[in-house]
Formats: C-alpha cells, structure tokens, sequence
C-alpha cells in the first residue's frame, strides 16, 4: 500500500506561482511513476505533469514552458513547481503514483485557485 500527502495549493493571481508537494509513504519501493493530474466540475481529470523512476518527463501541452515537475528525496517526494499560472489552471490538483506492477494511488486533492 501507498500513501499519497498532499500541499502547496491556494490562491493566487495570474501571473503568479504556486509550489505542489506530495510525499509518498508506505511500499514507496513499488513505486515507479509519480505525476500530477486536475480536475474541475466542468472537465474530466487530466494529466498536468508526470516523472517516471529514471528522471524522464512528460507535460500537457497546456503547461509546457510553465510547470515543472521534480522528483526528490530517494524518489518519494514530488515537486510541481506552476509559473505564469492562468485562471484556466484552477483545478483541483491530485498526487498519482503508479507501481510497477501498475496499480494506481492517489492523494486527497489540492484546490489550486488563479484569480485573473
């Protein structure tokens, strides 16, 4: 089992940044992706940003040039570092982790507010 701990999110105003956190607990041995995604009322979850256990990255196009993802602390701890951020980014954003064997963990959710 793992255990996925968000934090980072709030408000800010476009333009702005935010910094998200999430720490993996539990089996984190297991783990081999770590990613974000969000969700608001209106649009199905999305992937935002995701790392994999050798470094490589992957973004949605939207976040290109503004997100960062990052991996640290023996590849337990996820990073999404969110520049220049739009009204369109607010969401609900949520730690994922995938194990090897592909099951699927998630966190409790952030709330990620961009007031224009």
């Amino acid at each position: 089992q793992v255990q996925l701990v968000e934090s980072g999110g709030g408000l800010v105003q476009a333009g702005g940044s935010l910094r998200l956190f999430c720490a993996a607990e539990g089996d984190i041995r297991t783990i081999n992706v770590m990613g974000w995604y969000r969700q608001t009322p209106t649009k199905q979850r999305e992937l935002v940003a995701q790392v994999n256990s050798r470094g490589l990255t992957n973004y949605t196009d939207s976040v290109k040039g503004r997100f960062t993802i990052s991996r640290e602390n023996a590849k337990t701890t996820v990073y999404l570092q969110m520049n220049s951020l739009k009204p369109e980014d607010t969401a609900v954003y949520y730690c994922r982790a995938v194990t090897w064997g592909l099951t699927s963990y998630w966190g409790q959710g952030t709330q990620v507010t961009v007031s224009s």
